[in-house]
């Protein structure tokens, strides 16, 4: 067996055996040379054995180095979101939809990853972002900061930091970058770069007291501040009201303007980083971006989220597809020579499911994995880990035994074509979810008793229909099953079995030769 090339013979640090073998390629030689480093939570319990059990695999695994990394995250992809996703795209293609093949069904290496947290069954996207990008279980609604910290206790993050994969690579000396289809400053993204006891505090409004706790800097005046390395060269999404102060009207909106109080214009502070530093707002600033240069790109397309992919024609001023930020990405981190790490989420998936809302979920599915196909075209298997997973599930499920081909938004229809009923005598979605705010639609006023609603005669693969939910609840929950991991391209390898969520960062720091063993 070739052992692994990122095992470095002068460092008895580095994870996996440590007989140094030739570098098969220039890719490799670059990834080997890194020096890695132990980050601040080294010691933290999580983090320790999620580090052993790589290290463990990388030691029985021939493992290659990769130059570069591609996280992809599908906020609330759980397995009934991809089978359900995987069945829509091959039917609004017109084709077998069961059958059907996403791009990230083509990565070799499976696996399923653990999503709970510290103090939690069911998690967050906060939590589990932090999982992902620093090694740690932490405690729900948490950013950064290991279980020391407690949700809205400012005290209490100090000194129990992360240091995070895109930290060590800015330090490093590799490009970094961020997308998402949410804020920019939402829990996923934000896990990148923020520590902070709460994922709410996006601006300095939102600590709910006239002033910000001392020591508590806002989540967006992290992301301008943040001085790891020469800081991203790509951060593109929504959240732009967290940028803006309150004097400041919105680029789109007429009546618009920031939500900042305390008077810094972040977007400008970023401008004036370098010459190379540039904010863009629309499609028409994406278009007129020469991504294969040395510019700094912060995008914010909307004043919170960017549109379903369902809506986002309709925007008038326009905002690019999550295809294209990540095609747009990959050009401008792949200048660097020394390689990059990229985070790309489809963050919207989750929001239509809290609203239960099946055609946006799954259509924001397809959307996400045409950016997973744009990766793997501009990418190579030899030099770049790519992994695609999700931060949590959601509670849709899939029932019924209708027949092949059934529209997957449509009735449970049985095979001579009669619609399949429950016991109550209506038909019923092959979709439907555990709970959420469309419980009881067949109530008759505010206070009638909770029934089903009689969908004979109701379009359900409108794009507005929400599917039937169970318990009432204001907003759909999360779900605490395993999800999904998806790898290819080197350090793949050690993709397998069920995992803790957080070796997902041990993987990618393995791999990427960025991150020393624990001693």
């Amino acid at each position: 067996m070739r052992l692994t090339a990122l095992c470095l013979a002068a460092s008895a640090l580095v994870l996996g055996a440590c007989a140094p073998s030739e570098p098969n390629n220039v890719a490799e030689a670059q990834a080997a040379s890194r020096s890695p480093v132990l980050p601040q939570q080294s010691s933290d319990p999580y983090y320790r054995q999620a580090a052993d059990a790589v290290a463990a695999r990388a030691e029985a695994r021939d493992v290659r180095p990769a130059k570069n990394v591609i996280l992809f995250v599908g906020d609330g992809m759980g397995i009934s979101t991809i089978t359900a996703g995987r069945i829509y795209a091959g039917q609004k293609r017109g084709v077998d939809g069961e059958s059907y093949q996403l791009a990230m069904d083509t990565f070799p290496k499976v696996a399923l990853s653990k999503t709970y947290a510290h103090d939690g069954q069911v998690s967050d996207s906060a939590s589990t972002a932090t999982a992902m990008v620093s090694g740690v279980k932490s405690n729900v609604r948490t950013l950064g900061v290991t279980t020391e910290a407690t949700f809205g206790n400012c005290a209490s993050a100090q000194g129990n930091g992360t240091d995070t994969l895109f930290e060590l690579a800015e330090r490093a000396g590799l490009a970094t970058g961020i997308l998402s289809t949410a804020r920019i400053t939402h829990a996923t993204p934000a896990a990148t770069y923020a520590e902070s006891p709460s994922r709410d505090w996006e601006d300095n409004t939102s600590f709910r007291t006239e002033e910000p706790p001392v020591d508590c800097p806002d989540i967006a005046s992290q992301l301008v501040n943040w001085d790891a390395g020469d800081g991203f060269e790509i951060a593109m999404g929504g959240g732009r009201r967290h940028f803006l102060t309150t004097d400041m009207s919105d680029p789109e909106l007429e009546d618009g303007t920031g939500r900042r109080t305390d008077g810094r214009d972040l977007a400008g502070e970023w401008t004036r980083k370098s010459n190379d530093h540039r904010v863009i707002y629309s499609q028409a600033g994406f278009d007129a971006t020469n991504f294969d240069s040395d510019t700094k790109v912060l995008g914010l397309f909307e004043p919170s989220h960017l549109n379903y992919e369902l809506d986002r024609p309709n925007d008038e001023m326009g905002e690019p597809s999550l295809a294209e930020l990540t095609r747009a990405a990959i050009t401008r981190l792949s200048r660097d020579e020394d390689g990059y790490v990229l985070m790309v989420e489809g963050g919207r998936i989750d929001h239509a499911h809290h609203g239960t809302n099946a055609a946006r979920a799954l259509e924001d599915t397809d959307a996400f994995d045409r950016a997973i196909a744009a990766a793997l075209e501009m990418t190579s298997a030899e030099d770049t880990l790519i992994i695609v997973t999700a931060d949590h599930s959601h509670t849709m499920t899939i029932a019924g035994y209708q027949k092949r081909n059934n529209p997957i938004l449509g009735l449970a229809v049985l095979g001579t074509g009669e619609p399949m009923r429950g016991a109550d005598g209506m038909p019923y979605t092959t979709l439907s979810y555990a709970n959420g705010g469309s419980a009881c639609a067949g109530r008759e006023g505010p206070e009638g008793p909770c029934v089903r609603a009689d969908l004979s005669d109701i379009d359900t693969t409108e794009s507005d229909y929400r599917q039937a939910a169970l318990v009432p609840m204001f907003s759909e929950t999360h779900a605490g099953e395993d999800v999904a991991i998806f790898a290819r391209g080197p350090g793949s390898e050690l993709v397998s079995g069920v995992m803790e969520q957080n070796e997902i960062f041990h993987v990618m720091g393995h791999a990427s030769g960025l991150v020393a063993r624990s001693e």
